[in-house]
């Protein structure tokens, strides 16, 4: 199955760059233009200079991706970036805090990972990708010859023992440590004991791993491997151009935490709650949440949505206009009459596929194409900032009537039985909480050398 290999890792100089959280930056494609402007201003080195080709605003030219390999080249000639001598496991920890005040250690590891098609079944994705989506990562990686951003992924391993393997032989010291804008700390520790990697890859020998988050930084890579095989008739199945650098985490990581992404949709015309309520109940059991502030309601229906999950699938819906609050509870059988015959049983389980295809299409009648053409859905981690939006357009748009539909998150078992029956998600599944750090760890990749 999988084969993992350890690698030189390409890190910050931490006797030149003092604050690592002044040049570390999220991945790529969560940052907007506000996040690239405080990015830039923090440091010269910040790592929003290299990964992100749409850097203020530029235009993508050849130059630009020229512009971040002599970028990336001058910060090696300076010191400012090393590579380190010894091929490691990368020891990755996250310690961080969830808004309900409970604090959780991420455990995982980043080494280099054999690709393979997805079809081979080896490295498994949950997601849709789309070839023309990577036509930017591929010209920068390719241009670079570098990987700045891993890929996320998991493993299943309910007795611990990698972590319990790597641990035993883990430095006291850490290679280094940041601070990312949530307040989240990841510490880097490198693992080079030829004995417990040799056990560690013998793990993955009978064991896939599966894309929690950056399939189309994977579908990248195989582009690029694509694109050897193109340049010089073949790839060595020890090339880096064979090998991608991935986070890897158990499943059963006490510290793997999934939130939930809620859906703002912006339905056409008026719609009352009354209304919205009678379209629903056929499908639904409906129970309006009262008293007190909005947030207060808010916070009322997430309880009870966690309370009910168990049973089935359950929402929360929130109707600004007239600030009333409803818990909807599927009825048994509902999604097996609706689209027994178009889905898949694992697809209908997950309440993201009862959103979208029950409730946004069919009850509403609002299509995919619809929905995207006239951007009637959007999507927020942040509840907060979910309602605050939510109650500004009740007031400002007047050709819609916004609705806010508030998620419980996708369980990680439900992720992985949709990979192995090899089905593919909805848009805005999943969200792996903490992101992992673009520029801790960067994966140089040079041609002659191989991977062992």
């Amino acid at each position: 199955m999988a084969f993992i290999a350890p690698f030189r890792a390409v890190r910050f100089n931490t006797s030149k760059i003092k604050k690592l959280e002044e040049v570390v930056s999220p991945p790529y494609d969560v940052i907007d233009p506000a996040a690239q402007a405080v990015l830039s201003g923090k440091n010269q080195y910040n790592m929003i200079q290299l990964d992100l080709t749409k850097f203020g605003g530029t235009e993508i030219t050849d130059a630009r991706y020229e512009g971040a390999r002599a970028t990336f080249d001058q910060w090696q000639d300076e010191g400012v970036l090393l590579r380190d001598d010894v091929p490691a496991i990368y020891l990755y920890y996250i310690d961080y805090t969830l808004a309900n005040g409970n604090t959780y250690r991420r455990k995982g590891m980043s080494a280099m990972v054999r690709l393979h098609e997805f079809a081979e079944g080896v490295v498994k994705p949950h997601e849709k990708t789309f070839r023309s989506v990577t036509d930017d990562r591929l010209r920068l990686i390719d241009t670079c010859q570098a990987q700045f951003s891993q890929i996320f992924s998991l493993y299943p391993d309910r007795a611990g023992q990698v972590m319990a393997a790597l641990e035993k032989v883990c430095p006291e010291v850490p290679l280094c440590s940041a601070t990312d804008q949530d307040g989240c700390l990841h510490t880097i520790y490198a693992v080079t004991d030829p004995a417990v990697i040799k056990e560690v890859q013998h793990f993955f020998t009978d064991r896939p791993v599966y894309i929690a988050d950056g399939h189309h930084r994977y579908t990248t890579s195989l582009r690029l491997r694509e694109t050897m095989v193109e340049r010089q008739g073949s790839v060595a199945e020890n090339s880096p151009y064979n090998h991608i650098m991935m986070y890897l985490c158990p499943m059963e990581d006490p510290g793997l935490s999934v939130l939930p992404t809620h859906r703002l949709v912006h339905v056409p015309g008026p719609m009352d709650a009354a209304r919205l309520v009678d379209k629903l109940r056929d499908c639904f059991a409906v129970e309006e949440i009262k008293g007190g502030s909005r947030e207060e309601q808010i916070f009322a229906v997430l309880e009870r949505m966690a309370d009910e999950r168990q049973k089935g699938t359950v929402f929360g819906m929130y109707e600004p206009a007239e600030d009333r609050c409803f818990l909807l509870c599927l009825k048994e059988g509902v999604m097996d009459k609706a689209l027994g015959q178009d889905q898949p049983a694992a697809l209908r389980s997950l309440d993201v596929v009862v959103l979208s295809e029950l409730i946004i299409d069919k009850i509403l009648g609002l299509g995919h194409e619809k929905c995207d053409k006239e951007d009637l859905i959007h999507y927020y981690s942040d509840v907060d900032e979910a309602l605050d939006r939510a109650v500004k357009e009740s007031v400002r748009v007047s050709d819609r009537s916004p609705v806010l539909f508030l998620m419980n998150h996708t369980p990680v078992a439900q992720v992985k039985q949709v990979a192995d029956e090899d089905l593919f998600m909805p848009h805005k599944s999943t969200y792996f909480y903490p992101k992992i750090l673009t520029g801790l760890l960067i994966n140089k990749i040079v041609a002659d050398e191989e991977i062992r």
